[in-house]
């Protein structure tokens, strides 16, 4: 194994743009480079056969694009290679983003494990308008970063890895390859060489209907000869157990995918056709297959069905919408994996995906992302601040109420804090710290005073929710209602603009009390709200620009 020299100081890093007809995204994903918080890099732009305008945006951003005939996304990236001057490179397609903070985070990580070949980050996924989907919140995997990937890509967006330069004269993208290029390659990277990875969220993916990936039969296909050309390479019985579960996986991930797309819209295209993919989705999983074919089957077909097929299918057709909800029996509820007394993680999901209520949160601050402006406080951290606020945001200060946290740049308790001064803030973020705080009117009214007229506070509280079992659990004192934070922000913001909601449902806040992963839900059923069944409420409380108080 070669030895790498560290990285130090302020290497160049080099950011290679592949594109294919993707102009209209294109000087949003450059001035994501130049907007970075480190400014020594390179832009080398490889424009792969495009029909569209992007020599035209290219000139327009005073950027040198390199041409070449339309030979795919790996040939792209290895002109790149060859072009660039950097000590380190990151990938970014033309239609994704970086983060401001992307190259410094990564950089950072890098000097902390410099025997590494690659490090990696996390991702939010954003569609064509650049609005947040979903934000990655897994936790980072515990070593064996080979076996990792041989079960799944958990690394899922490019732009999130940062290489060293050097780890090119060992492998290139393999361009035979028309899709999962990037698969290929860290899987014969991490077959060798040391990689690491952490959790700060560096890049943007977008969703659109031109992705590679929005063709689940054509990823499949890939992904397959990918596995199948890794097969060889295996050394131990670990090892072939994890590339027999990344096989049922990857099957499973597109067959669902398929399905999607079929029963909503038929949109994907391929060699065969609609049958084609109804032939992977029967290949890689029966039960969907005959979810979609009830579609088909009428009325009569229909009763047949539901007193021929198992309890537990049953419900999963119910719960897809070929049968009506129907309310079983006293006695005959299938309790399955929720009949326990124990929950399935007491760490509210964080390890198994992420907590479910972290999706109503992000979902809030994303529509609130206008209001992080200008100076901006938040309690703990500054995550949200970045995330969401972006290059709005003049001043972040992080709040704490005891010492230790290296963030912080105020230390104070928010129920009684006169050290900070008046209308000093824009923006105050407050999520899932009210209920730690015995005199919350207090917290609410110090808020107040320090917000200048027309500032915002976008704070979230729990509302149905275990305790926690870590170190908070002697501070949680409350959980809450939207009737009573309607109650007291009318009484603590006088005059001013208050906007209260509830999010979630019964399903989303059972899943959350037996600490289910968010990705263990899907997306209909979390964006489903049921007021009677508040799992966070959240408040957007602007200071009347009439009190200066």
């Amino acid at each position: 194994m070669k030895d790498f020299q560290p990285i130090s100081g302020t290497p160049l890093i080099s950011v290679i743009i592949p594109c294919f007809n993707q102009a209209k995204y294109l000087e949003a994903a450059v001035g994501s480079i130049r907007g970075q918080h480190y400014d020594h890099t390179e832009i080398i732009l490889v424009d792969d056969g495009s029909t569209d305008h992007t020599p035209q945006v290219a000139s327009h951003l005073g950027l040198k694009s390199i041409r070449q005939d339309n030979l795919g996304l790996a040939a792209a990236r290895n002109t790149g290679i060859r072009l660039a001057r950097g000590a380190l490179l990151v990938f970014l397609d033309a239609d994704d983003l970086l983060y401001p903070n992307a190259l410094v985070d990564n950089l950072n990580f890098f000097q902390e494990h410099p025997d590494c070949a690659f490090v990696s980050g996390s991702h939010t996924r954003i569609d064509s308008e650049g609005n947040i989907l979903f934000t990655k919140k897994d936790p980072p995997v515990s070593g064996k970063h080979f076996l990792n990937l041989l079960r799944g890509n958990y690394i899922g967006m490019h732009a999130a890895v940062m290489y060293r330069r050097e780890i090119f004269e060992f492998a290139h993208f393999d361009e035979s390859l028309l899709a999962a290029e990037d698969y290929d390659l860290y899987l014969r990277i991490t077959r060798t060489f040391p990689v690491a990875e952490h959790t700060q969220v560096i890049a943007a993916y977008r969703i659109h209907d031109q992705n590679m990936s929005a063709d689940p039969v054509f990823m499949l296909h890939h992904v397959q000869r990918v596995l199948k050309r890794v097969r060889p390479l295996l050394l131990t019985g670990e090892e072939r157990i994890a590339w027999k579960q990344g096989k049922r996986n990857w099957g499973q991930y597109y067959a669902e995918i398929a399905y999607r797309h079929l029963t909503s819209a038929g949109r994907i295209t391929g060699i065969r056709g609609v049958a084609g993919n109804l032939l992977q989705v029967a290949r890689h999983s029966p039960v969907l297959l005959v979810r979609h074919g009830m579609g088909k089957l009428g009325r009569q077909g229909r009763s047949a069905l539901r007193g021929a097929v198992p309890g537990f299918l049953l419900q999963s057709l119910y719960r897809r919408g070929y049968f009506r909800y129907r309310n079983p029996a006293p006695g005959h509820v299938l309790l399955g994996d929720l009949n326990r007394l124990s929950p399935f993680s007491r760490d509210f999901g964080f390890d198994r995906g992420g907590p479910v209520d972290r999706y109503y949160i992000d979902r809030f601050l994303d529509q609130s992302r206008n209001w992080i402006t200008g100076r901006v406080l938040e309690a703990g951290d500054r995550h949200y601040t970045t995330l969401y606020g972006g290059n709005r945001v003049r001043v972040s200060d992080v709040l704490h109420v005891e010492p230790g946290n290296k963030e912080a740049t105020i230390l104070a308790d928010l129920s009684s804090a006169p050290q900070i001064p008046a209308n000093s803030y824009d923006c105050i973020i407050l999520t899932q710290t009210l209920h730690l705080i015995y005199d919350f009117r207090s917290a609410i009214g110090t808020c107040h005073r320090i917000l200048r007229p027309g500032g915002s506070l976008l704070l979230t509280v729990p509302g149905i929710s275990n305790l926690s079992h870590g170190g908070w659990r002697e501070q949680w004192l409350y959980t809450f209602t939207d009737k009573s934070m309607q109650r007291v922000f009318t009484d603590m913001f006088p005059g001013g603009e208050i906007e209260v909601s509830t999010w979630g449902n019964v399903l989303t806040a059972t899943a959350f009390l037996y600490g289910m992963g968010i990705g263990e839900l899907d997306e209909s059923s979390l964006a489903t709200t049921d007021p009677d069944y508040q799992l966070i409420i959240t408040v957007k409380a602007i200071k009347s620009t009439g009190n200066a108080s």
